[in-house]
Order: structure tokens, then sequence, then C-alpha cells
């Protein structure tokens, strides 16, 4: 079993079907507050769709467990070629507010930039969604734009802002935070 260790509290893993169960009582606990901005949701009524279809789609994507499972992160699409990803993540409202998911953004950033060797790492927001895009804010990812009408949630389209991070700015935002620890 895949697992990364991100703080003493947070660790990721590869979801496996045996994880099926536990990720949609996650979904199904918290199906009020992801929909608002997550429009597959609805289409996720049974265990058998996370074990049959979801999971095994997510396979090559990382998992935010805790001992309990507060949400997902994952990176889409690589693009080797380019040398570029784009991060997706959501979280229960359990796990909101204790910066978990800013911990773990974070740390695949780091991923994408050490161990991918990626130049350009891209998270993408709703624009309504404030609790989402104050992550990329924190972490020092430059606003990009707004991409109009690119996401369509229940019959209504959403604008999306990009963020985007570089390897040579991820770079000085690390040496910045390791002098200002080490003052």
């Amino acid at each position: 079993m895949f697992r990364l260790q991100v703080s003493d509290h947070v660790s990721l893993q590869l979801f496996e079907r045996h994880h099926a169960e536990t990720l949609f009582a996650l979904v199904d606990a918290n199906r009020a507050h992801l929909r608002e901005w997550l429009g597959w949701v609805d289409g996720t009524t049974e265990t058998s769709t996370y074990q049959e279809v979801v999971i095994p789609a997510w396979l090559q994507q990382f998992a935010d467990l805790q001992e309990e499972l507060v949400g997902t992160i994952g990176l889409h699409a690589i693009d080797r070629h380019l040398g570029q990803t784009s991060i997706g993540y959501y979280l229960g409202e359990k796990g909101l507010g204790k910066g978990i998911m800013t911990d773990v953004v974070r740390f695949v950033t780091n991923y994408c930039f050490e161990t991918l060797g990626l130049n350009r790492v891209v998270i993408e927001c709703a624009t309504g969604n404030v609790r989402s895009r104050r992550i990329p804010e924190r972490l020092g990812f430059t606003e990009e734009g707004v991409l109009r009408d690119a996401e369509k949630l229940y019959g209504t389209y959403h604008d999306l802002q990009v963020y985007a991070m570089l390897r040579r700015d991820w770079t000085k935002t690390q040496e910045v935070a390791a002098c200002a620890s080490s003052q």
C-alpha cells in the first residue's frame, strides 16, 4: 500500500477498492456541502459506484486519509511533454478550518516539482468557492485569470479562477519560508 506522511496528523494514500464504503460514507454525509461545487455528487448514490467505477479510475491519484477519511486530492492529466499538471481536491465539512488541505496541497505541489520534475502546477476553483480559493492564495500561487462559464453544475454555468505555480516560483517561496523559520 502506497502511503506518504504529510504531517503528524495527515497522510496521503492511494485509493483501493476496499475504501469504497468509507468514501461513499464521506460523500453521503457531506452531500449538501459538496454538491455546491462538485457536479458529480448527485450521480454517486451507491457504494458500488465507487468500488466498480470511481476508485478504479482514481487509482493513480492520491487520497487524503487520516484515521478517518476527510477528503481527497488528485493530480489530473500529468503532461510530461509540457511538464505540467493540475490539482483537484475537496474536503468534507469535518475537515474544514484545520489547515489540512493547505498542508496537503503544499506537499503535493512540492512532490510535483521535486519528485515528478514538473515545471507548472495549476489549480482551478469556482470563483464563488472562497474556501477553495484561499488554498492556492495562501501557498503563493499566481492568479492567472478567470475561465468564464467553464463548469456546469446543475444546469448553471460557473466561472473558474485559475491559479498556477511555476517551479522557479516554488523554489523562491520555499527559500523564503526556510529563512523565516530559521530566524
